[in-house]
C-alpha cells in the first residue's frame, strides 16, 4: 500500500500533477456537468456509447477519471494510480480517434480531426508522475510519511 503513496520529495513532480490536473479538469466537466462548452453528463454518454461504441462502464470510468481524477492530481492524492488510468485513456484514444488523423492536432481547420501530439504530451507528463510520484504538496507526501515507521532513537553511553 505504501508504494502506491511513495514520492519522491521535489518540485517537478508537484508542477507536472498541477498542470495535468488543472488542463485535464475542464475535460471531465465538460463531461460530467456541462462546463466550459461541453453537453453534460447524459449527452456525453450517449455519444460515448452510440456514437464512439464505449460501452457504459469504461465511459463512466473515463469521465469519472478525467473529472475526480484531475482534482485528486490537483491535492496530490492517488498520484500514481490517477496517472496510470490517464496514461491507458490516451493510448486508447490516439488508437481508437486521433491517430488515424496524424501527428499535429488541428490547429488551422484543414483537417477532419485533431492529431495526437497533445496526447503524447499527457503520456510523458504521466510517466514522470508514475515514476516520481507527487512530489511536494501532496496527500501522498503526507501519507506516505505517516506510514514510515519512525527509527528507533540510539542510546548514547
Amino acid at each position: 500500500m505504501k508504494a502506491l503513496f511513495k514520492t519522491e520529495a521535489g518540485w517537478s513532480g508537484l508542477v507536472l500533477r498541477l498542470l495535468l490536473g488543472i488542463v485535464m479538469f475542464p475535460h471531465g466537466a465538460q463531461k460530467v456537468l456541462g462546463w466550459f462548452g461541453g453537453y453534460g453528463f447524459s449527452a456525453s454518454l450517449n455519444f460515448f456509447t452510440n456514437t464512439l461504441h464505449v460501452p457504459a462502464p469504461l465511459a463512466i470510468l473515463v469521465f469519472a477519471l478525467e473529472f475526480f481524477g484531475s482534482l485528486a492530481l490537483i491535492i496530490g492524492f492517488l498520484t500514481r494510480l490517477v496517472a496510470l488510468g490517464l496514461l491507458i485513456e490516451m493510448i486508447v484514444a490516439i488508437a481508437m480517434i486521433h491517430g488515424h488523423y496524424g501527428f499535429f492536432m488541428n490547429w488551422f481547420g484543414k483537417q477532419a480531426g485533431e492529431g495526437f501530439e497533445y496526447h503524447l504530451l499527457v503520456i510523458a507528463i504521466c510517466l514522470a508522475l508514475l515514476i516520481g510520484g507527487a512530489g511536494n504538496l501532496s496527500v501522498d507526501q503526507v501519507l506516505t510519511e505517516s506510514m514510515t515507521e519512525p527509527t528507533p532513537a540510539v542510546a548514547k553511553s
